[in-house]
């Protein structure tokens, strides 16, 4: 009895490891670490890619940066252009097995929209969101605003997932404790080691849309079995363990690097044409110095852009010098009054311009991510343009990212542990419009980390929004800039494009898209 007991525990244990052998894992590295599972406290792009492989999302781009239907089945519009009706597609569940229900939706958006730029804008022309029945849910704007299904189908963080309505009404300054998503994967928190690995599985009750996939949008379909986010914090030990075949796919590859992944047959990169970073160095408007305008307009004259991009993208094949605070090669395109910032560097007008506001060599307390692949080398190219300024009395806090996006949420003065600077990133897709770009905004205490604030720049936001044609909206882009010039709610410091690596003789069905990458449509060969 005892020797059949042992046989039989050893063959289930041989299948257990069979079946587990035989199971289709795709791994990938990405560009941070997965820290925070709560899509909506952050803008980070990591917190993005977390989010959309567990959530789901009303509508979505296609690869021709199309708005899509996804949870969403059919909506209608009122004549008045103000009343938009929604009913959700059959099949959604979440990963608890329950249904996801109108309730779920309104509640999901109601919390989206008091932390996502866009998301606010949106919810400041909304006169009620109401759930009509288990399916059907009814957006009522105050105005016109025709931009409603666009934000919905945004791709840039913070996207609006839909979360059960139970972590949905988490106060949205707080994270949620629970990760239940109704997307096509499911976040596995027993092997979820911060640091190390991120691990998702196929939800095998998720219900793809018919239509291919493109972009974003389309049939999610999953075709493996495990996603593992494998983080390794040196750029080269990840592209070793990629040109070895240890990793599937890289997500953001040095440019150091790209010429020897180039001459690899087995390795494909690839970049959507709309792709592209922009680099943001974040001044905060609350306090000494960049509270008053003179000292962050005298930044204009120390950051040299094209120092930003030689140390990020050192291929020119990859680099756009662009003085556009909304991204370069997009509709809205315009330097208009960006004469400071792209004209020769003037140290002695800078000096000029803080000492005129007051700033008498007290500490610059600037946040320094150590662990991310473009904001570590950014910060050094900041602290040494600073320094050959004459600022030496620089307080530089090292940090992982992590701590910095803690760190920045705090209005606090720099010595009780707030900040003057720190430097982060956006996507140009995301920059390109005046309402999703979340770094432009100056709502005050709406407004995004640094808390810039100008009614003036707001007004014209709004006047863009409401634009009846593109023409009109080219021209509102113009006074737009002018007056982001005139404010600095932030300053650009580069525009480049990275392309995403993978083992071709590995993997099949990537998706070409300009922002977070979508790891359904992916097959393991």
């Amino acid at each position: 009895m005892r020797l059949a007991v042992a046989l039989l525990t050893a063959t289930a244990a041989f299948g257990s490891l069979q079946a587990l052998a035989q199971e289709k894992v795709l791994r990938a590295v990405m560009h941070a670490d997965v820290r925070t599972l709560d899509p909506f406290w952050t803008t980070q792009t990591i917190a993005g890619i977390h989010g959309l492989m567990i959530y789901d999302t009303l509508f979505s781009s296609d690869a021709d940066l199309q708005p899509q239907p996804q949870m969403v089945d059919t909506w209608t519009v009122s004549d008045d252009r103000k009343t938009y009706t929604f009913k959700l597609r059959d099949g959604l569940k979440f990963h608890d097995g329950t249904s996801v229900t109108a309730k779920d939706v309104v509640a999901s958006m109601n919390r989206w929209g008091k932390r996502d730029g866009a998301g606010k804008q949106l919810m400041n022309y909304t006169a009620s969101l109401t759930a009509k029945d288990d399916k059907t849910f009814e957006w009522v704007l105050s105005e016109p605003y025709g931009l409603l299904i666009d934000t919905l189908a945004k791709t840039g963080t913070s996207i609006p997932f839909v979360m059960r309505e139970a972590e949905a009404m988490v106060d949205p300054f707080e994270q949620i404790k629970e990760v239940v998503g109704s997307g096509p994967f499911m976040f596995k928190r027993d092997e979820w080691v911060p640091g190390n690995k991120t691990v998702y599985v196929k939800f095998k009750d998720y219900v793809p849309r018919k239509e291919p996939a493109s972009g974003h949008a389309g049939g999610k379909v999953v075709k493996v079995d495990r996603v593992e986010f494998i983080w390794m914090s040196d750029p080269q030990t990840a592209q070793s363990a990629l040109m070895a075949g240890e990793i599937d796919y890289l997500e953001n590859p040095k440019p150091d690097f790209l010429s020897l992944l180039e001459a690899n047959p087995d390795i494909k990169l690839e970049v959507h044409p709309a792709a592209g970073t922009m680099g943001i160095l974040q001044l905060n408007h609350l306090h000494p110095p960049f509270n008053n305008v003179k000292a962050r307009q005298a930044m204009y004259y120390l950051i040299n852009n094209a120092d930003y991009l030689n140390t990020i993208a050192a291929d020119p094949k990859l680099q756009t010098l662009c003085y556009s605070y909304f991204g370069c090669g997009v509709a809205m395109e315009t330097t208009a009054g960006s004469e400071p910032y792209s004209g020769p560097k003037d140290y002695k007008k800078a000096e000029q311009l803080f000492k005129e506001a007051g700033y008498n060599g007290e500490p610059i307390t600037i946040l320094h991510a150590t662990d991310h692949a473009y904001i570590n080398p950014a910060n050094l190219v900041m602290i040494q343009q600073l320094r050959k300024a004459g600022f030496l009395n620089l307080d530089v806090q090292a940090m992982d990212w992590g701590s910095v996006v803690a760190r920045r949420a705090k209005k606090e003065v720099p010595s009780a542990g707030g900040w003057n600077i720190f430097i982060t990133g956006t996507t140009v897709l995301t920059s390109s419009n005046p309402i999703t770009h979340t770094s432009i905004g100056m709502g005050c205490d709406k407004a995004w980390f640094g808390w810039p604030c100008d009614s003036v720049f707001e007004d014209l936001r709004k006047e863009w929004a409401f634009a009846p044609d593109l023409e009109t909206r080219k021209r509102l882009a113009v006074e737009l800039s002018k007056r982001a010039y005139d404010q600095v709610p932030y300053i650009s410091f580069a525009q480049w494009r990275n392309p995403v690596a993978y083992r071709s003789d590995l993997i099949s069905g990537v998706l070409s898209v300009p922002s977070v990458p979508p790891m359904w449509n992916i097959e393991k060969k």
